[in-house]
């Protein structure tokens, strides 16, 4: 059989992506957080928030810092010296958040809270 009857061969599928001018909301203690994790590297890396698809709830919050693409696709958002990316391809998931960073003695780390989430998970990193 193979690719030439059909099977196992499938077209990718396309989707229109709404692409909306992103607004967030960044803690103070997020903010220091992030100056703290970038040390001296604000000029050349960016912290980049995603949105994946997966997790219980539809999609994964994603989060890196990582050199600036320089790529037109995302959006930039400056607090500080940091900028924060976010793709357009996320930007009607990720509009609105708040981005905080908590301290506990359980371990600390970046929450971020949706209010344009239907449903999220209890772990705090799946929603949709």
């Amino acid at each position: 059989m193979g690719l030439l009857d059909g099977s196992g061969f499938s077209l990718p599928v396309f989707s229109e992506v709404n692409v909306v001018d992103v607004q967030i909301d960044v803690t103070e203690s997020a903010q220091l957080a992030m100056k703290k994790s970038m040390e001296g590297d604000e000029n050349t890396h960016v912290l980049i928030i995603s949105a994946e698809a997966g997790g219980c709830s539809g999609y994964l919050y994603d989060m890196k810092i990582t050199e600036d693409p320089k790529d037109d696709n995302f959006q930039r958002i400056r607090i500080g010296n940091v900028s924060i990316l976010i793709h357009n391809k996320d930007s009607s998931l990720l509009n609105g958040i708040k981005l905080d960073y908590k301290d506990t003695l359980m371990g600390g780390g970046f929450q971020i809270e949706n209010p344009s989430a239907d449903r999220e998970c209890g772990c705090g990193q799946s929603f949709g």
